[in-house]
């Protein structure tokens, strides 16, 4: 998993509440375990047409929001299903961070797992993020995980809460195997005691 610590990217609005994990990726591309490959279906519906054309007025088919990294959302992001792929997608896609007032637990704790931080802020804070997301790539928001801070294109700055545990694994790269692999050492000296203490398991 990469590591996250500063990102400076193009922010895309998004202000629909109750944005699904549906939504985010449709049942019919949940046949793979691949973490790669799914952000070309990221939004398929609101992105393509049932003939596989762009949906030109959605956020990130306009020319200013493909390279968008961070996400500006509406409240309740990534509610439903508890579906890892949605994180996935995401993530494939190039985002690295959502920005909403809530987040659905599961989808939440999912992010922190696949590299993806997401950060809760006041209605007030998101708004304004929010508008100033609608100035395309003209506008860069900057988000420092280490000082937990955004600071908007205009020089504003605002504060975010994050686990420290979890801002730890994100820092470091470290998802559930990496966690584990980090006390290698520790578990192949317990196999090799456990193995001469008891040969016959």
């Amino acid at each position: 998993m990469d590591k996250f610590d500063k990102l400076s990217g193009i922010a895309a609005p998004m202000p629909l509440v109750n944005i699904d994990t549906d939504m985010i990726i449709p049942k019919m591309f949940l046949k793979t375990i691949k973490r790669s490959g799914l952000g070309v279906n990221l939004f398929d519906e609101m992105r393509f047409d049932r003939q596989g054309n762009e949906i030109a007025d959605f956020v990130l088919n306009q020319p200013a929001y493909r390279e968008a990294s961070i996400l500006v959302a509406g409240d309740n992001f990534g509610c439903g299903s508890s579906r890892e792929h949605a994180p996935w997608a995401i993530a494939d896609f190039g985002i690295r961070c959502v920005i909403s007032t809530s987040f659905a637990d599961i989808f939440y704790s999912n992010c922190f797992k696949n590299g993806i931080l997401p950060i809760v802020l006041p209605e007030e804070q998101r708004d304004i993020l929010l508008k100033d997301s609608e100035n395309g790539a003209n506008a860069r928001i900057e988000v420092d995980l280490e000082a937990q801070t955004i600071t908007s294109s205009d020089g504003e700055v605002f504060t975010f809460e994050v686990d420290s545990f979890k801002k730890h694994c994100l820092m470091n790269g470290l998802d559930d195997i990496g966690l584990t692999m980090e006390k290698v050492a520790s578990i192949d000296a317990f196999e090799a005691s456990a193995g001469a203490e008891r040969p016959w398991v």
